[in-house]
């Protein structure tokens, strides 16, 4: 009797033995996984942030800005920098017909809040009476595109006049007006060309 009991006894020892491991490799398994689950989920934000809110990656639309861009190419842009600068290229959404469509745009800056531009009757731009002297690759003239930009054009708080590089076809501030502040998603930062066969 004494001797079952010893026995029973060991068993229950043993067996108390085996449920406290198999309890602590349970534990160690879901301590395991929440760290697991925790450096994915600030992994993701990580990624979410750079990607939505600091970085900005998307294709180059049209060929609005040829020769330096063509349409295809691969653009990153940085969305804080919604204060460009002269001759900054930028990409932005605007409404250039008045279907309610907006399209994704990219251009130059050429003149920012403040700024008065003209088109003369050489085609040549004039920002606050100077003439700009366009650089090597860029058509010297820039014509008037339509009558609904009224030329001189003083820029008010927040806007911005953009022009494409293709100055006879693009589409931009000389064609629909101003673009706003709220309407530039960001300024190009990096581009990569995409391979012709």
């Amino acid at each position: 009797m004494a001797e079952e009991l010893t026995q029973n006894t060991e068993q229950n020892e043993s067996e108390s033995e085996k449920t406290a491991k198999e309890l602590k490799k349970t534990e160690k398994s879901l301590r395991n996984l929440r760290w697991f689950l925790l450096y994915l989920f600030v992994f993701l934000f990580v990624v979410w942030l750079l990607f939505f809110k600091i970085i900005g990656i998307t294709h180059m639309p049209t060929g609005d800005m040829e020769p330096r861009m063509d349409a295809g190419d691969l653009l990153v842009f940085f969305r804080l920098d919604k204060k460009p600068a002269f001759r900054e290229i930028v990409v932005f959404e605007k409404e250039p017909e008045s279907d309610g469509k907006k399209k994704l745009l990219v251009g130059r800056v050429m003149a920012v809040p403040g700024d008065t531009v003209d088109i003369n009757d050489s085609n040549q731009l004039i920002i606050n009476g100077n003439i700009i002297n366009e650089t090597s690759g860029l058509s010297s003239v820039t014509p008037k595109r339509g009558d609904r930009v009224q030329y001189p054009l003083t820029l008010g708080e927040g806007q911005y006049f953009i022009v494409t590089d293709d100055r006879e076809e693009g589409m931009d501030s000389r064609y629909f007006g101003p673009v706003s502040k709220k309407e530039i998603l960001g300024t190009v930062i990096s581009m990569f060309r995409r391979n012709k066969l």
